[in-house]
């Protein structure tokens, strides 16, 4: 992934010097906030991210684009129980913390209404490839169960703490729609809301096996679904 980001900021990097020239190309820079939505913000708080990217405008009013975008968000502190023995006898509560990072290349298209004028607004959309990673740490040693599509877990059954900890991930399709308001002439400063989903993998557990708590399910996903707010600059 991080062959990939040198090379599409390379590439951006390069085309800068005719986009002072050419304007039907543009680069546009920014970051903000990243708002986990759905049972995604059930594992995850809401973090940061900033992105990179280059649109071409083929027409006045439509262009295609290639971004890049990393984003962060901490879970909420979790305590789960651990045990001594996987007999489960004489359990502790024990406190596990997590991170989701995402690395993204999204491809979009973007339509934008003719306009002269100091203000102006766009709407973007595409399909993208999303690297999924969630860290686990926890000071605890022992055994525990945890059932969670969102932190790439699924042990129903008591398992070492080693099991759990660690980083995981996963390289996953999504799509994404939103828009953004800009303001002045060739540099221009943009604010930006877009939706991103992220089709994750599948968990099954065999329900003999599941807590009393999961209420029968037996399959879970990691489906992920979040709104990023961008503050940036497009020249």
């Amino acid at each position: 992934m991080r062959k990939l980001f040198v090379a599409v900021f390379g590439l951006l990097l390069a085309a800068a010097p005719a986009a002072a020239q050419d304007k039907p190309f543009d680069v546009n820079v920014g970051g903000g906030w990243t708002f986990p939505t759905a049972d995604f913000k059930n594992d995850f708080n809401t973090g940061g991210h900033f992105g990179i990217g280059g649109t071409f405008y083929v027409k006045p009013t439509f262009g295609v684009g290639v971004e890049y975008m990393y984003h962060r968000m901490n879970g909420p502190d979790r305590t789960l129980t651990v045990y001594p023995t996987p007999n489960a006898a004489g359990g502790v509560s024990q406190l596990f913390e997590s991170n989701h990072q995402i690395n993204s290349v999204t491809f979009n298209g973007v339509w934008r209404p003719h306009s002269s004028g100091m203000v102006g607004g766009y709407v973007i959309g595409g399909i993208g490839y999303y690297h999924r990673a969630i860290d686990i740490t926890t000071p605890a040693v022992g055994y525990t169960t945890i059932c969670d599509p969102y932190w790439l877990v699924c042990y129903p059954a008591l398992v070492s703490t080693d099991r759990i900890v660690g980083t995981r991930s996963s390289n996953d399709f999504g799509i994404n729609i939103g828009g953004g308001v800009t303001f002045g002439h060739n540099a221009k400063f943009y604010v930006e809301s877009r939706y991103h989903y992220v089709w994750g993998p599948d968990f099954t557990a065999d329900k003999a096996n599941l807590p009393a708590d999961f209420n029968g399910r037996t399959s879970f996903t990691a489906n992920a679904a979040y709104f990023p707010l961008t503050f940036g600059i497009r020249f």
